[in-house]
């Protein structure tokens, strides 16, 4: 039925490769709607099907929001940095994502990882050294990293473009070609001065990387169009900086400056092989990474917001084809090899909140943390799974976020375990053997239709149709509650053989539905798995490790985790009998419903955090202008 299933089916070896954060502050739902929950569901999916999932990412500590706020704080950047990497990793561990790493692009390995790419697309040629024109503070005389720069974009109109990048239409940007350009920092117009930089020769990259993306099958729409559409015009991208906080540049005269590093967007993209090769090294296994960048059989999905589409299908592909030696300038592969190229660009819309553009700085935010300390971690996956914008913008609303809470989890799925699990363990105590004379029409009609599941809902992930896929499974859970209500084995008085078999009938559609819904509400499945008699661990969870950095002592940092490697026969994707005589417990509710006037409650919370973050900007506003003035 679905072919691209067919084919991935004989795959080995999966990469997922997410979207790094920026550890400039805590993640907020629109982050995690973006590129974190459909990565997890995507990578525990895989491994239920007997893949082997290398998952992938960290924050990215490069960038210049982590100057942005340093200087707002008075602090170095890498103390912003090592604050929130901190943040960020406890959040996204909470959320359950389960990475075989998460990591940091300031570590000594990262560093070493970036040169090496660097050095090697030099020497075939990709890239050369030029001049352009850097944004100049006039009231400090001090270089303006490019996002302390915003002004109207030339291409869509939209005023709030950054100088690296407009945020409203994904197209890379230079400071000088904004529009009426301001500094962020005190609202003055820059002035523009040449400075000697390195390039990345795009052009001589983008015959090789637009042939590669017509080959690309499965692709969102969207996605194809957008980054086929970035090779109408292409034109070499400076690769650095004149700032202070980044890689050094490995070039005889430049390693040593500390006013010239290589800029935050060619850094970043190589973390997802630096993490790889980090993986690796902690394994005690240095080249076992190679099975997932130097095999061609082995895929690559990539997960992100439509604003990293850039990135990931045009900068971070022509890296890789310039490192390889792919280009119209030829070349060969450095010391790892000739790398892959990733299969799929997996990018989600944007998510909004009440109607507003998710913003920190304006207030119109909900971090991670804060709704997870109030709310059950799996209704917020699936609030993000089943509302979220998988390929159009979608609307976070309080209503609808406890809507779906109440009526689909608590009252459909959670309600449907407790009722089955209560009557097993009300009548047997434990899951009966059988007579199979005792089955009925209905009864095989269940069991067949909860089999077929797997084919349906499992192709609709491989296709990266995460919503329809949840959709079906949902679907199965209505279809089980109907059986139930159908059959009444609460009625069944005088036939206790008929009663075990409607009961391990229901229960094992329960189960199958929770082996489907098991990539999208990781923590309630195991749950639902012991609620059955399921003994040992049925949905692997990320741990939080603290280590040393590999190549700079003395440098800690944590690391998010696991251990989620399944047996070929434990917990697969496919319906698995229930083990007979397991042991039934008494039931206890599996998620909770959320009072109405929590609606209210969290609406109010907004505003009111809204207002005093308006007033602490006004304030910060006036204090600078003052200082300005005098």
């Amino acid at each position: 039925m679905y072919p691209e299933a067919d084919n991935l089916a004989g795959m080995s070896k999966i990469l997922v490769s997410v979207a790094w954060p920026y550890a400039n502050g805590p993640r907020h739902i629109g982050h995690v709607a973006g590129f974190g929950v459909p990565s997890d569901v995507f990578a525990r999916y895989q491994r239920m099907k007997g893949n082997d999932v290398l998952m992938v990412s960290g924050t990215d500590e490069h960038g210049t929001p982590i100057l942005v706020e340093a200087e707002a704080e008075g602090v170095s950047a890498q103390e912003i940095a090592d604050r929130y990497n901190r943040v960020i990793v406890n959040d996204l561990c909470k959320l359950g994502l389960s990475y075989d790493l998460f990591t940091r692009t300031t570590t000594g390995n990262h560093e070493q990882v970036v040169q090496e790419l660097f050095k090697q697309c030099l020497d075939n040629g990709y890239i050369y050294k030029g001049t352009q024109k850097v944004a100049i503070s006039p009231s400090t005389g001090r270089t303006l990293p490019d996002r302390y720069i915003e002004g109207t974009c030339p291409i869509c109109g939209y005023e709030g473009a950054r100088g690296d990048q407009c945020d409203n239409c994904g197209h890379e940007l230079d400071p000088d070609e904004l529009l009426n350009p301001r500094s962020k920092i005190n609202g003055e117009t820059p002035r523009f001065e040449e400075s000697e930089h390195f390039f990345l020769d795009l052009p001589a990259l983008a015959e090789a990387n637009e042939a590669w993306l017509k080959t690309r099958q499965g692709w969102r729409t969207n996605v194809l169009n957008f980054s086929l559409g970035l090779f109408r015009e292409v034109k070499p991208r400076a690769i650095t900086r004149d700032i202070d906080w980044g890689i050094p540049v490995p070039v005889d005269g430049w390693i040593d400056n500390p006013s010239k590093k290589l800029y935050v967007w060619f850094d970043a993209v190589i973390g997802y092989l630096s993490a790889s090769i980090e993986w690796a090294r902690r394994q005690g296994r240095p080249e076992a990474w190679r099975d997932w960048w130097n095999d061609p059989q082995s895929l690559g999905y990539y997960f992100m917001g439509k604003d990293n589409i850039t990135f990931h299908s045009q900068i971070w592909p022509s890296e890789l084809l310039a490192y390889n030696g792919q280009g119209s300038k030829g070349g060969q592969p450095g010391e790892f090899g000739e790398l892959n190229l990733p299969e799929q660009v997996v990018a989600s819309e944007f998510m909004t909140m009440e109607g507003k553009k998710f913003s920190s700085s304006r207030g119109i935010v909900i971090y991670v943390k804060d709704i997870l300390e109030r709310y059950q971690v799996d209704a917020v996956r699936y609030y993000i799974s089943v509302a979220g914008p998988e390929s159009s913008d979608s609307d976070f609303t309080w209503a609808e976020f406890v809507r779906h809470n109440n009526e689909e989890l608590a009252a459909s799925w959670g309600n449907l375990v407790n009722r089955v699990a209560n009557l097993l363990n009300k009548n047997f105590g434990s899951i009966p053997p059988v007579n199979e004379a005792k089955l009925d029409e209905r009864d095989r009609a269940l069991l067949d239709q909860s089999r077929a599941a797997f084919d349906t809902v499992g192709g609709l992930i491989d296709r990266q149709r995460q919503k329809a896929a949840l959709g079906e499974a949902m679907a199965l859970v209505g279809d089980i509650n109907k059986y139930i209500s159908a059959t009444e084995p609460w009625k069944i008085k005088d036939d206790p053989e008929r009663l075990a078999a409607v009961l391990v009938t229901g229960a094992q559609a329960v189960s199958d539905a929770n082996h489907l819904l098991a990539p999208f509400l990781p923590h309630s499945a195991q749950r639902v798995f012991e609620a059955l008699g399921g003994q040992g661990v049925f949905s692997p969870l990320p741990r939080v490790e603290e280590v040393e950095d590999l190549d700079k002592p003395g440098f800690q940092y944590p690391i998010i985790t696991g251990d989620y490697r399944l047996g070929e026969t434990v917990h697969p994707w496919k319906s698995e009998p229930l083990t007979t005589g397991a042991p039934v417990p008494k039931p206890s509710p599996i998620f909770a419903k959320i009072p109405k006037e929590a609606v209210q409650e969290e609406l109010d919370r907004f505003q009111a955090e809204l207002d005093e973050r308006q007033a602490k900007a006004q304030a910060r506003y006036e204090a600078e202008q003052a200082k300005l003035q005098s």
